[in-house]
């Protein structure tokens, strides 16, 4: 069940106008027992779609057992984020004399992606669920079709796919899979999962992959049009998103200059291979690099975190994620830690859409 107080929430909708929209915004609020005023839905119509908050569920509230992870997802859905996205990493390597110390912890917990969502699918019952971002070549694509089709089954059409070609070689070495061409090995997953799911007959035979023949079912509810969004801020990441990408899945950009350069990057390539620029969502990471602590310390200055929503919005942005880790980080340390700062940030988001 959702946290007591979701059930005293009381609802209450308005439209104003944002001169960055191309249509009215619609802010939905909550009152709750306590008296705060929760912002449920932040969403504000631009080019290409509703702006929409998302949560990336770190793997920090594992030690609360089942019920605490249920807990901390029903709370969110809840307060009314729009998505819930997990992190992934199978392994961190430690640093040696041929690699580098990883870019986070090597102990740090972090649960299996696709096992976490489909445990999501059971005990949420509307929020979309995604990976933000699943490192899809050092995967076998057919079984990640297998999957995401499940899981899309379980939740009822909810999965969101996010995809990157990673950055750690020791994982893809302890996955046995080539980390030198896996820009080549994604391009080619991700054709293979629009086959698995959309097709009745499947057959492929890739530079490295086969599907011989084969039959997958059931079908995803969304069939071959389960949204791949893809990660990451390369020139290559950039082309892709263009050509075969659902949407973008941006880190934190400070430069309004260099996102939308990437934007128009991405809106180039979408026009060379014949697609709609405006079909192609975008959404970036409300979060700043944590120099000097910068990043812990970002989420308890609630002027701040509603100042870099309002930037990533005018950058152009159909949505944008908080860094639940961050989050925890910055001193919120349990489950109702954690949701109540959500509260919070979507209180003082709601000035933004204002």
């Amino acid at each position: 069940m959702p946290p007591a107080n979701a059930a005293a929430l009381v609802r209450r909708s308005m439209k104003i106008s944002n001169p960055a929209a191309t249509s009215r915004t619609r802010i939905t609020v909550a009152a709750g027992r306590m008296g705060c005023i929760v912002v449920i839905v932040t969403e504000y119509r631009r080019n290409h779609g509703i702006m929409k908050l998302a949560v990336d569920f770190p793997s920090v509230m594992y030690r609360e057992g089942p019920e605490g992870i249920t807990r901390l997802a029903q709370g969110i859905e809840s307060i009314g984020y729009d998505q819930l996205d997990m992190f992934d990493h199978v392994i961190m390597g430690y640093a040696t004399d041929t690699r580098p110390a990883p870019m986070y912890p090597p102990q740090m917990p972090i649960m299996e992606a696709l096992t976490m969502l489909a445990y999501f699918a059971a005990v949420t019952e509307r929020i979309g669920l995604g990976t933000e971002v699943l490192i899809l070549p050092q995967r076998q694509p057919v079984l990640v079709a297998k999957q995401a089709a499940t899981i899309d089954t379980l939740s009822r059409g909810r999965l969101r796919l996010g995809v990157g070609v990673g950055w750690q070689a020791a994982e893809y070495e302890s996955l046995e899979t080539d980390f030198h061409t896996r820009g080549r090995r994604m391009d080619e997953a991700i054709d293979l999962l629009r086959l698995c799911w959309g097709e009745s007959h499947i057959e492929h035979e890739g530079r490295f992959y086969r599907a011989p023949a084969i039959a997958m079912e059931p079908k995803s509810p969304q069939g071959g049009r389960l949204p791949i969004w893809i990660g990451g801020g390369s020139p290559a990441a950039l082309k892709r998103t263009g050509e075969r990408g659902d949407g973008w899945l941006a880190q934190a950009y400070t430069d309004p200059d260099r996102a939308r350069e990437a934007i128009a990057t991405i809106h180039r390539h979408a026009d060379a291979a014949g697609r709609d620029p405006q079909s192609i969502g975008l959404q970036q990471m409300l979060d700043v690099p944590p120099r000097d602590n910068g990043g812990k310390a970002f989420y308890t200055d609630l002027d701040r975190v509603a100042r870099r929503a309002e930037a990533v919005a005018q950058m152009g942005f159909s949505g944008c994620s908080i860094n639940l880790t961050a989050v925890f980080q910055s001193g919120a340390r349990s489950v109702d830690a954690l949701l109540d700062r959500l509260a919070e940030l979507h209180t003082r988001l709601r000035g933004v859409t204002g």
